[in-house]
């Protein structure tokens, strides 16, 4: 099985290209189904926020198209997406996608809500019926690494996000936010976090609109805000001296003509719009008015990008202790890989000590139960410790990715040879039974029957 994944992110994509692909919150279940529904992926799920669309699978084989199936789905020109996608596989996926949940790949490194919006992502991909136990347990490893970084390390100080380093921006406009009046359209998660920088710098009267009423009530309510019912939402928003647009809308609903307006109702005082949608609220041609400031999600790198030299040091202890922890899931891996053939080994001793029992019922006699159980407690034991040194020996060449040390202590004891999970080496086939080895597990099930019994087993 091999781990795939592909993406786009705010790094290899401009806002024009992400928002062509981007995947609501409503559309993700049925997007993460067809995902599932591609030849040769087994399970998968979809990270899509307003900086990144990234599919992650376990695959069958490197010829799974992922990305053809993001041209299909999406009705785009390969030529227009195909420069910008990344392919990640193995190692590299699970390096990235830890990073990702620890937000080392973020715009402004260190800021909280991408864990959630890839634990919201694993969530749905779970009730969609299309993880199951490989990306599961990679999943909650990246989940317990990105809670190692946030617990060991400083990058989480002073937590910054989207949200806040657009009101930073907003500051910089007006000066001061005090009883500056602030239209929310769109009761999100990230609109709700740049309210709440908003009024702890000051800002007045807040405004909200939302297709859905009750969760326009909702987010009112939290900062005693009045609804704005959302067929009123052009007349409303020349109020506002700042608009936090972050909608699911396909397409933009504030253009050039309402900007017009907007300056026409208000004098010509300046007006800032945080158009934090991915795809975009705001028509960029209105951000080109004078008095009306906009900014994208991409415009918000640039303020971003002060943040990261002070968490430099806080970042590069992070990525030391992600690198950690990458090793340490390979390493789980590997022993998990290993596990099938220990168990073989474990099943064809038990069979043979069985049989060897079975063999010496007669010889035995009439055992009292005590007896029967001191027989079988002590053929167990000693099986069990014949075993152990082949057993460590196959668990310590998996830790260390011994591959070949690995191959020869399965061919000795006619146990299949599992597949490396970072060379992805075939299985190689199990030798036939009554093999010289398999005598040996024989020889020593007969050898306990009789320390056992004191019983010769052998004629």
């Amino acid at each position: 099985m091999t781990l795939s994944l592909i993406g786009v992110n705010y790094k290899t994509a401009p806002i024009a290209v992400r928002e062509q692909i981007a995947i609501s919150r409503e559309e993700l279940p049925e997007t993460t189904r067809a995902l599932a529904a591609v030849e040769g992926v087994t399970e998968c799920m979809i990270v899509s926020t307003c900086n990144r669309v990234e599919l992650l699978a376990a695959v069958e084989g490197p010829d799974t198209d992922l990305t053809g199936f993001l041209h299909h789905y999406f009705g785009l020109d390969r030529a227009l997406l195909e420069p910008h996608i990344y392919r990640q596989t193995d190692r590299d996926a699970v390096r990235h996608l830890f990073r990702v949940a620890a937000s080392l790949d973020s715009m402004v490194v260190g800021e909280p809500q991408i864990l959630g919006q890839v634990k919201e992502a694993f969530a749905v991909a779970r009730a969609a019926g299309t993880i199951s136990g490989q990306l599961e347990h990679l999943l909650q490893s990246a989940f317990a690494a990105a809670k190692k970084v946030r617990s060991e390390t400083e990058i989480g100080s002073n937590s910054v996000s989207i949200a806040s380093v657009a009101v930073d921006l907003a500051k910089k406009i007006f000066g001061s936010l005090q009883g500056r009046t602030v239209f929310l359209v769109g009761a999100g998660k990230m609109s709700e976090l740049a309210a709440r920088h908003l009024v702890q710098q000051g800002a007045g009267a807040i405004l909200v609109s939302n297709r859905t009423q009750e969760r326009a009530h909702r987010m009112a309510e939290q900062f005693a805000g009045r609804v704005i019912p959302y067929e009123q939402l052009y007349e409303a928003a020349s109020d506002a001296d700042i608009v936090i647009s972050s909608t699911g809308a396909p397409h933009p609903i504030f253009h050039r003509e309402h900007g017009q307006k907007f300056m026409h109702r208000r004098r010509n005082r300046p007006m800032f719009f945080i158009d934090i949608a991915v795809p975009r609220d705001v028509d960029p041609e209105m951000g080109k008015l004078e008095g009306i400031f906009v900014y994208d999600i991409d415009d918000l790198q640039a303020v971003a990008a002060a943040h990261l030299e002070e968490r430099s040091r806080e970042a590069s202890d992070a990525e030391t202790l992600i690198a950690g922890e990458v090793e340490r899931f390979h390493a789980r891996q590997r022993t998990v890989n290993v596990a099938p053939a220990i168990v073989a080994l474990q099943r064809q001793a038990e069979e043979i000590r069985q049989a060897e029992l079975k063999r010496m019922q007669a010889r035995l006699g009439g055992l009292s139960a005590e007896q029967a159980a001191a027989v079988e407690a002590l053929t167990r034991g000693l099986v069990n410790k014949f075993l152990h040194p082949p057993m460590q020996a196959l668990k310590q060449a998996a830790r260390e990715s011994d591959q070949v040390r690995l191959d020869a202590v399965c061919e000795e004891w006619s146990v299949s040879v599992p597949t490396d999970p970072d060379t992805g080496r075939e299985a190689a086939p199990a030798r036939e039974k009554n093999s010289e080895s398999e005598g040996k597990i024989e020889e020593k099930a007969a050898g306990a029957v009789e320390s056992a019994t004191g019983v010769e087993t052998h004629q």
